[in-house]
């Protein structure tokens, strides 16, 4: 099996990573999208274990056998497998070569960074084996904190995201998307992309150590200042659908359904009540942004009670001609049909022939142009190991050996 345009790779970089989970598949499949050869390292079989590799491969429905549920496909596609021991000092060793024989310029982890050292993946180990690699690791809280376990929630809980998610009267809620993986990932992404160009002018590698916690707190710019500008924690936290600054926004009741409606300016707010439907707010109190909070529950309560005498595509209407920002509360089912995402989306077949529509890529790259914006399915648990173990000089007699060795999968 081949990637797409593998003949077609052999300037661009390679990414060899040993990742499971979200936050690094994601982060590599950005380099995936951009037509990077991208090669996953999971372990290889352990005695007694039900599953092998990325417990995500087991995830949701299955799709493809047993190792290939629906959790996992969209995150891997376009990627190669191989499955090596690396709790053996033989699988080190392989790793090594591997580094060294493939030339690969990128070398990504999301394991814990107390293993690091034990699996011979620390950066010292593996930029001795090709001193230009960039390394980076996605972890907890970082390096400096290397037995924290992390995953997306518990960072949510840790940062104050569930302090100010959901309804101001309801528990603590994390966000619907896993925010903090994929915050992650695209930290990665555009780390070594700048590490990368660095060493196309100094020759040199780097070392990249990304904290899921610090990624976090580094989202929090219109909260976590405010509090040494005045503001009390109370008007930072929980506020269901409404903004916490700008006013009216939030979710509204129409007769079909809810429309969310956002006034961002005053000058907005002046169109809105120019049309006849809003004429009634048309008062100068609430003539701007701080007028309009100083009403607070009570003018959103008049809103709600305009809106919900009319359809939502009647509102709707109204507001486009204001040229007020409006939005459907588009169920998840619906989404791939608007047609800014349909136009968009990635493709995938599945091996027994069924097509699988991917998420778009965050902007079009000339990779997914020429590939008509289709990447290969999801690899099978240690698909590519005997193929990837050839190009790196290793024959078959090795390649067997290993394989009855367990190093190998």
């Amino acid at each position: 099996m081949t990637v797409p345009g593998q003949q077609a790779m052999s300037t661009r970089p390679l990414v060899l990573s040993l990742e499971q989970a979200l936050s690094m598949p994601y982060a590599t499949l950005r380099f995936a999208q951009l037509g990077w050869r991208v090669i996953r390292i999971e372990p290889a079989p352990r005695p007694g274990r039900r599953t092998n590799g990325d417990p995500n491969r087991y995830i949701g429905r299955p799709v493809a056998g047993e190792d290939r549920h629906s959790y996992f496909v969209a995150p891997n596609a376009g990627k190669q497998a191989i499955a090596i021991d690396l709790k053996q000092a033989e699988g080190r060793a392989l790793l090594r070569r591997l580094i060294g024989e493939l030339r690969v310029d990128v070398f990504c982890t999301n394991t814990m960074p107390a293993r690091h050292r034990p699996l011979g993946i620390d950066p010292d180990t593996l930029r001795a084996a090709r001193e230009e690699l960039v390394w980076c690791s996605i972890s907890a809280l970082g390096l400096d904190h290397p037995d924290v376990p992390g995953y997306d929630p518990m960072i949510q809980a840790l940062c104050g995201y569930m302090d100010i998610t959901g309804a101001p009267d309801g528990p603590p809620m994390q966000c619907g998307p896993p925010l903090i993986d994929l915050k992650a990932g695209d930290e990665v992404f555009a780390q070594v992309l700048l590490a990368l160009l660095e060493r196309a002018q100094t020759g040199r590698g780097k070392v990249i150590d990304v904290s899921m916690g610090r990624v976090a707190a580094s989202w929090l710019q219109t909260f976590l200042p405010m509090l040494d500008m005045g503001s009390p924690p109370a008007e930072l936290r929980r506020s269901g659908n409404r903004h916490r600054q700008f006013i009216p926004v939030d979710a509204y009741p129409v007769r079909d359904g809810f429309i969310y409606i956002a006034i961002g300016s005053d000058a907005q707010w002046r169109r809105l009540v120019a049309t006849t439907m809003f004429r009634a707010l048309d008062r100068e109190s609430l003539a701007t942004n701080e007028g309009r909070r100083a009403a607070g529950e009570e003018l959103h309560v008049e809103i709600a009670r305009i809106t919900r005498r009319a359809a939502r595509a009647e509102v709707a209407g109204v507001l486009e001609q204001a040229g007020v920002p409006h939005a459907p509360i588009t169920p998840i089912e619906e989404v791939m049909d608007l047609p800014f995402v349909e136009r968009a989306l990635l493709r995938t077949r599945a091996p027994d022939g069924r097509e699988i529509r991917l998420p778009p890529a965050a902007v079009d790259t000339p990779f997914l142009e020429q590939t008509g914006a289709r990447l290969d399915f999801a690899p099978a648990y240690g698909e590519h190991t005997t193929a990837v173990l050839s190009e790196a000089g290793l024959d078959g007699d090795e390649i067997a050996a290993m394989r009855a060795r367990g190093v190998i999968a």
